[in-house]
């Protein structure tokens, strides 16, 4: 039996919330050294979040990557989210495919991060999912729009974790059980989503996207950007 499109809902907009986003984005970055040593950060903020399945949910994972050795740690996250675009982490991609409209999603994004205060990285794409969850950290109000914006690539790669009984998956779960309930017009845009995938133009970007957004658009890369030395919440927007 498939999984539900729609998972467990907790209440929005949680005080916790920014803290889930912080420790989601260690677990899903690409598991090199640096985020690996996060994982002590990721156990001592766990306490904050007060919702105990979502707690256990993150725990797990990070349990299992203390049990494998950095080697297959990145040996799995490749697997998982490199050679596949059912599994990718970059979210505009499931509902713009490489397209045009991709493109403009990517520079909205880029303008939203700079309009909170936050300079995105010019070496990954704005829509890749451990960046847009530190985003949400960091400035939560429009750290939720953007997650919300961005719904459909969440439930998609969350559905597409869930069916091959990913480790990764308790993750996704947490993090789109954090939005509002979908109502009808969504789910019916994510099961023709599922069933159709995303378009397929193949030209066109160029014009809307600078040449570094769009190289490697269709395959996460493991972004490098600075490790938080603490996962706590942060007391409000930066600015």
């Amino acid at each position: 039996m498939s999984p539900r499109l729609a998972p467990r809902r907790t209440p929005r907009r949680a005080a916790d919330t920014p803290v889930v986003h912080r420790v989601a984005a260690v677990l899903l970055r690409y598991p090199d050294p640096a985020a690996l040593a996060c994982l002590d950060d990721v156990t001592e903020a766990l306490p904050a979040v007060t919702d105990a399945t979502d707690r256990a949910r993150l725990a797990a994972v990070a349990a299992h990557l203390r049990a494998l050795t950095p080697t297959e740690a990145a040996q799995r996250y490749v697997a998982t989210f490199d050679h596949t675009r059912r599994r990718s982490l970059h979210l505009t991609y499931y509902r713009h495919g490489d397209t045009r409209a991709r493109g403009m999603a990517l520079l909205a994004l880029k303008h939203t991060y700079r309009q909170a205060g936050q300079e995105p990285p010019e070496d990954e794409l704005p829509d890749f999912l451990p960046l847009v969850l530190e985003f949400a950290a960091l400035a939560p109000e429009p750290g939720h729009r953007v997650l919300v914006q961005c719904r459909a690539g969440l439930e998609l790669l969350r559905r597409a974790l869930a069916e091959r009984r990913d480790p990764y998956t308790p993750v996704l779960e947490t993090v789109c059980g954090r939005l509002p309930p979908p109502d009808r017009r969504e789910r019916e845009t994510w099961r023709r989503l599922a069933a159709d995938g995303p378009p397929a133009e193949q030209v066109g970007l160029d014009p809307f996207a600078p040449p570094e957004y769009m190289a490697g658009a269709s395959a996460p890369a493991p972004h490098p950007g600075p490790v938080p030395t603490s996962v706590a919440a942060p007391t409000g927007e930066s600015r």
